[in-house]
């Protein structure tokens, strides 16, 4: 059975209409320009056999005047998926502010003995996600720079800045591998520009000759993952690689024809950036005679050297047009040390929570700052909520300026709306976040109409049973950029290209060797 509808016109215009009905023949009376249509078209969208076992959560409203345009089930709690980010980022932006950066710090105890530490060397870490190897390679650099030759006593790694829990309480065993579902630590690394933090891209290409092993490497170089290369040069690319569960262990079957890349997870990030850190300070001529540790720092210990991350303002970008789940929980945590002096999921979330009950969206259940749990719960209502709260913030053209645009082929402006909407109404205009589970997308955001109107809106569905619903959210941003209070438009004219409508149901992000 459909879930009950619910659409509603602005208060003014009802007594308009009734006004009207008093004064004039029935012949005379008109409907309520604009508004009715919009509602008879998403109406319509809304009737697609893919929703009848589904639930459908869908609220538009004016930006400019808070009026409800059209709403279904606006306070029924739905799964979000990525939507979540929208809350999230806005709290972090507030909470921890624009300027905002990670630094990690390299630390001594003990003596200098001419070129001899005789104490421990500590590497501090407070969350970056941004930091590559080379980064830990320009951090061993500049000890060496200052004269440092030989540590007596331990390389030692400090992550206690966030707590001990890796991974979020709802997430599913089997995404352990794959970098969406990376282990959250107060000291991490990412393979590339993306920041895809806690994780390694495992190369594979083609070997000498059909039959013949395939050749691998990773980025950055490391031994701390165990390869397994049964995979053979063949006609085909159809190649597995995937970390063992609780391992660094990676299996990599199947045959290769073309280079393959895949981004894996590191088990214990703490552990993989000590032993890169080691590795470069060596390279660099500093030799560690102890063993590599896990501590705190000791008050009072030396700055040898440090690093800052990019500002917020910056870090926004990559975390919300790509999606990244890794900066969300980072953020969460982040936000709970700042907060509370605690870097927990649980001082973050209740931090987030409040922050969002205080700005438009009084009813919410997050588990996790990305969205990746199942349990979190949001409802339509609230996200247009908070999406007209952040209006008035002084740091919402930074914020909304992270959000990705539909249509626009480039990566960190399109973001995972990049393949979407392209040559309709919608491109260039909506700017609003994805969200994608199996079984469930979202999409909330802005969108300014044909009357140059702004608007607000939040579509959610949850439990359809196969292939994408995500053509739907489209016709209804697409049909919002068309909407006029004046002029009717005809829900036929809503189309998609056809490959647009077959799009597999994830993100873009979660689809790295593919382009989509």
């Amino acid at each position: 059975m459909r879930p009950t509808r619910r659409t509603t016109i602005s208060v003014s215009a009802l007594l308009l209409a009734s006004l009207a009905w008093a004064s004039a023949p029935a012949s005379a009376v008109e409907p309520a320009s604009g508004v009715t249509d919009l509602v008879k078209d998403i109406d319509q969208i809304l009737s697609d056999a893919r929703l009848t076992p589904a639930r459908a959560g869908v609220v538009v409203k004016s930006a400019a005047s808070g009026e409800e345009l059209y709403a279904q089930d606006s306070g029924k709690v739905l799964t979000p998926a990525s939507n979540a980010k929208l809350v999230t980022s806005a709290a972090a932006v507030d909470t921890l502010g624009l300027d905002f950066r990670f630094t990690t710090s390299v630390l001594s105890t003990g003596r200098r003995a001419g070129s001899a530490l005789t104490g421990n060397l500590y590497l501090k870490g407070t969350g970056d996600p941004t930091l590559l190897a080379a980064d830990y390679d320009a951090l061993a650099a500049r000890v060496a720079a200052s004269g440092i030759k030989v540590v007596t006593g331990k390389l030692v790694a400090d992550d206690t800045w966030f707590d001990s829990v890796r991974l979020g309480t709802d997430w599913a065993w089997d995404d352990e591998p794959y970098y969406y579902s990376a282990q959250i630590s107060a000291l991490t690394a990412s393979p590339d520009t993306d920041y895809d933090a806690g994780s390694v891209v495992v190369s594979v290409a083609p070997g000498d000759a059909a039959g013949k092993p395939a050749k691998v490497s990773t980025t950055p170089e490391t031994d701390y993952l165990k390869i397994v290369n049964r995979a053979t040069t063949g006609a085909e690319t159809d190649v597995l690689i995937e970390r063992q569960h609780s391992t660094n262990t990676v299996l990599i079957t199947g045959t290769v024809a073309d280079d393959y890349n895949e981004w894996v997870t590191v088990d214990d990030p703490t552990g993989y950036v000590a032993s890169l850190f080691r590795k470069a300070l060596a390279k660099h001529g500093v030799r560690v005679l102890g063993s590599t540790a896990r501590e705190a720092t000791p008050a009072g210990a030396t700055t040898v050297a440090a690093r800052d991350s990019m500002p917020l303002s910056e870090l926004l970008v990559p975390f919300m047009k790509l999606s990244n789940n890794m900066h969300a929980e980072i953020l969460t945590k982040s936000i709970g040390r700042k907060v509370s002096g605690a870097g927990t999921w649980s001082a973050g979330l209740a931090a987030i929570t409040s922050f969002a009950q205080a700005n438009g969206m009084p009813t919410l259940r997050m588990r996790d700052g990305s969205g990746l749990s199942r349990v979190d719960g949001l409802t339509p209502g609230g996200l247009t909520g908070l999406l007209l709260a952040l209006r008035s913030k002084p740091w919402f053209s930074t914020w909304y300026g992270s959000l990705p645009i539909a249509g626009d082929p480039d990566r960190m402006v399109g973001g995972t709306l990049r393949s979407r909407m392209r040559g309709t109404p919608a491109a260039g205009n909506v700017h609003a976040k994805t969200g994608s589970l199996t079984g469930v997308t979202s999409l909330s955001g802005y969108v300014t109409s044909a009357d140059n109107e702004p608007l607000v809106f939040s579509v959610m569905l949850n439990q359809f049973l196969s292939g994408s619903a995500k053509d739907i959210e489209d016709k209804i941003a697409i049909r919002l950029a068309q909407f006029s209070r004046t002029a009717p438009a005809d829900v036929a004219n809503v189309q998609l290209r056809q490959a647009q409508q077959d799009s597999a149901d994830v993100e873009c992000s979660w689809l790295k060797p593919v382009s989509c």
